[in-house]
């Protein structure tokens, strides 16, 4: 049998890990357990962040006559569980009035309650099936960790999503009161370079409307528009438009000459670069270098951005990402917060430290279509 757990993919092509998923998963593994001779029982109790509770997979092997209510309840009430052993260690347990051997193979502590591989058999086991049980225990707890983090990344990218709509409602209400006094300026004037500056304000109103309902979409996982883009252009296009203000601050920016193809929507991971890189120019000091730089993998791209500018507090490193916190003057904070929800979105990670030698790095790990050369 195969291994591995169901990603389903959407038709927008973000992935979705279910709670039927890692169910599916215990059971595989408790069919796989109980194939081997001589254990004939396998439970298989885990944490589940979506229902909030802990749920069980049984199984019995092909012969086996299932247990009575009252044994299944006697092994539910952990009443045999005195003593909870190290994760991922074998311990042999006696159940009362039972003549079978019992094993558990702790996986974790969750929500005050254990997480655990528990065994039953005809006699003892053997080394290599001792051996066997364990790396299941760690083969499901690393499963139960990738789940977990999945549904802690949901609900961070549920929160993100309120706020971006939040935001955009509130800068919508406020464009259109301006939107309508500039109209109103240029009806109220004559023919001069007055009425034509309206003009240019109303217009510049628009493309505020146009980049603020882009905003919003990125809020919106739905509305990725993923294409096929390359990598080194996209960010050459993001330099580009903070060229004067790299002139005036005589800055040097390294990029690397290599580059990939990588599936994302356009204008999202632009935004992400345009913030990333802004802030760089911003922090570093007159005639400093900005480090652009990339490792291409099988399956992904690691994306670094460094400058050397003051680098980043502790406070800072622990608020970056978060929504209105900002050591910009100015600033509205939502900048980052904003980039992290669009790498959430393309199914990557995203992360700030602070270098060694002086300054910032911002690092990005983004998918990578496995047919790039």
């Amino acid at each position: 049998m195969t291994l591995g757990f169901s990603i389903q993919k959407l038709e927008n092509g973000s992935n979705y890990l279910s709670s039927s998923d890692i169910q599916n998963f215990c059971q595989l593994k408790s069919e796989q357990l109980t194939s081997q001779d001589p254990i004939f029982f396998a439970r298989i109790v885990y944490n589940d962040c979506l229902f909030k509770a802990h749920q069980e997979v049984i199984n019995y092997s092909q012969y086996q006559t299932p247990f009575s209510q009252k044994i299944l309840a006697y092994l539910r009430s952990e009443a045999w569980l005195i003593d909870f052993p190290p994760a991922f260690t074998l311990h042999e347990f006696r159940l009362k009035d039972f003549s079978y051997i019992c094993y558990i193979c702790p996986i974790g502590y969750r929500n005050q309650k254990p997480e655990y591989i528990q065994i039953i058999t005809h006699e003892p086991l053997s080394e290599s099936l001792q051996l066997y049980i364990k790396r299941s225990a760690i083969l499901l707890s690393k499963y139960v960790d990738i789940y977990l983090d999945y549904k802690r990344q949901k609900t961070e990218i549920q929160l993100l999503e309120d706020i971006l709509h939040r935001v955009g409602h509130q800068l919508r209400n406020s464009l259109g009161l301006i939107g309508l006094y500039a109209h109103n300026l240029y009806l109220g004037l004559k023919d001069s370079p007055w009425k034509e500056q309206a003009t240019i304000i109303g217009e510049s109103i628009q493309d505020l409307d146009t980049n603020l309902n882009e905003l919003i979409d990125c809020g919106q996982s739905a509305k990725l528009r993923v294409t096929s883009q390359n990598l080194r252009s996209l960010v050459v296009e993001s330099i580009t438009n903070l060229q004067p203000l790299i002139n005036q601050k005589q800055l040097k920016i390294s990029i690397p000459d290599t580059s990939t193809v990588l599936k994302i929507d356009r204008l999202q991971i632009k935004q992400v670069f345009d913030n990333i890189l802004s802030n760089a120019v911003h922090f570093s000091p007159n005639s400093g270098t900005i480090t652009c730089n990339w490792q291409i993998f099988q399956d992904e791209v690691l994306i670094k951005i460094s400058d050397q500018g003051k680098g980043l507090s502790q406070e800072d490193l622990q608020k970056v990402f978060t929504p209105f916190y900002s050591r910009r003057k100015g600033g509205t904070g939502l900048g980052l917060t904003i980039a992290k929800k669009i790498i959430l979105d393309h199914q990557g990670s995203i992360w700030a430290q602070v270098l060694s030698e002086r300054g910032a790095q911002f690092s990005i790990i983004l998918p990578r279509p496995r047919n790039n050369l």
